[in-house]
């Protein structure tokens, strides 16, 4: 089974949704394996965000993760990575299928409420960053 990191940014928190999105991910077949909640500190989150280092909105996109705690999450399945980035949407929810998490709950392209690996293999990288093989219950 194919697992994929899901984080619930800082505006999906702060407007109380990250149940919400999780149970749409459940709703659709997919298994939560990991889960918690974390303040993430820079160090962090500049490895978790180090493939745009050298793009302009980095600092921004750092800055906005670390503002206030977020929820970190794996989810296996079928297709995992494809089936949730296609019910998250695209990556700016003003540009995203109608019915998806970031239309119905995305702000803008930075607070679009949802993260989600983009490929098996990032996947891999990106749940070793916040789960321990001990943390992830298949």
């Amino acid at each position: 089974m194919e697992k994929s990191l899901v984080l619930i940014k800082p505006d999906a928190m702060e407007r109380r949704l990250a149940t919400e999105i999780l149970s749409r991910l459940e709703s659709a077949g997919l298994k939560m394996v990991a889960l918690r909640m974390l303040h993430m500190d820079r160090a962090l989150a500049e490895q978790h965000y180090a493939i745009h280092r050298d793009k302009p909105f980095f600092g921004d996109l750092v800055d906005y993760i670390i503002s206030t705690p977020i929820v970190a999450a794996v989810f296996a399945g079928d297709n995992a990575v494809v089936r949730i980035r296609e019910l998250m949407g695209a990556t700016d929810p003003a540009k995203a299928a109608e019915g998806t998490i970031r239309k119905d709950f995305g702000l803008d392209i930075q607070r679009n409420s949802t993260h989600a690996s983009d490929s098996p293999e990032n996947a891999v990288k990106e749940i070793g960053i916040f789960f321990t093989s001990k943390e992830i219950f298949d």
